[in-house]
């Protein structure tokens, strides 16, 4: 899916747990999630600290979208 909407000219941020999967598929943007039972965020944290780590989350996958690539990318 990652591939044909790249295709039709709209970049695509992949937000993955298992990273090697992402790049298998071919996913040119990808964001390594915090873990997979948890991909966006930590049950374990106060609700501030979650918000931030959410946040800085995002934050990165825009940076991603707003990134040219030519090849696939993780970005850590």
């Amino acid at each position: 899916m990652v591939k044909e909407i790249e295709r039709a000219g709209i970049p695509v941020v992949h937000i993955c747990t298992v990273t090697p999967i992402s790049l298998t598929v071919g996913a040119n943007r990808i964001v390594p999630a915090i873990a997979i039972p948890h991909p966006l965020g930590n049950p374990a944290l106060t609700h501030e600290e979650e918000f931030d780590l959410r946040y800085k989350m995002v934050e990165k996958a825009l940076k991603a979208l707003e990134t040219p690539v030519d090849d696939q990318t993780v970005f850590d």
